[in-house]
């Protein structure tokens, strides 16, 4: 019966106008759905998201520590549409981290502009004037071997037949098995008598304790002093 009456709709005009109606219909229902639907993917594409843009230039092996807290960042807001990938919103995303490449100015910072790197490493313990300066002692100098990476000490320098402090307090960044050679981090109008120290004299290295050091006094021993000084105590 139901396919009687749609044959004779076919054949009538007035059946085609209904049917033609009805089509536009759909066709109307469908374009409004479709506007619907490309005005949200164009409002998502514009909505206001917020990343971590660098103010500077951040050398390739910055801490991702020292960007959040010295905030070589700024928080800017961009349309969806131009945020990158695996952009980062959270400065402390940034922990335990340090820069694989160059970051530039205005560039988005990324997960992919950080790769892992242990807490310790040397280029996360230096910031501002500190720099890192390496020096190499024999095996009596510098404790036997004892001193390891983390350790503080007292640096005394022999010249001339003078034994003088040196630097008290200097923090070994860096030692390597069996002693020898370790790097220590220096404040930058130290370096230079860090070095000149390396190459005409010779170093005393005294471990401090890990906890509860006091400060060490200065003191300067030669063959007068050290022939009138009083009797030495042990600790």
């Amino acid at each position: 019966m139901q396919d009687v009456f749609a044959g004779r709709l076919f054949r009538t005009r007035g059946g085609a106008v209904v049917i033609g109606a009805i089509a536009a219909v759909l066709a109307a229902i469908l374009l409004v759905a479709y506007l619907k639907s490309y005005r949200s993917s164009v409002k998502s594409g514009t909505q206001p998201m917020n990343v971590l843009v660098a103010k500077s230039l951040i050398p390739r092996g910055t801490s991702g520590t020292l960007i959040a807290q010295q905030h070589l960042y700024q928080v800017t807001s961009v349309p969806q549409s131009q945020l990158k990938a695996l952009a980062i919103a959270d400065p402390k995303a940034l922990s335990g981290s340090v820069t694989a490449a160059d970051v530039y100015p205005g560039q988005q910072l990324t997960a992919g502009d950080f790769t892992a790197t242990p807490v310790n490493s040397i280029p996360a313990q230096i910031t501002g004037s500190r720099r890192a300066i390496a020096i190499s002692v024999d095996a009596t100098h510098d404790v036997a071997g004892v001193v390891q990476t983390g350790d503080h000490i007292d640096m005394y320098v022999s010249v001339n037949n003078v034994i003088k402090l040196f630097a008290s307090n200097v923090l070994v960044l860096s030692a390597s098995a069996g002693g020898g050679n370790l790097i220590l981090r220096v404040n930058t109008a130290q370096a230079a008598k860090f070095a000149y120290a390396q190459d005409f004299a010779k170093f005393w290295l005294v471990l401090r304790p890990q906890v509860g050091a006091t400060q060490t006094p200065p003191s300067l021993v030669n063959l007068s002093t050290l022939l009138t000084a009083a009797p030495v105590v042990g600790g």
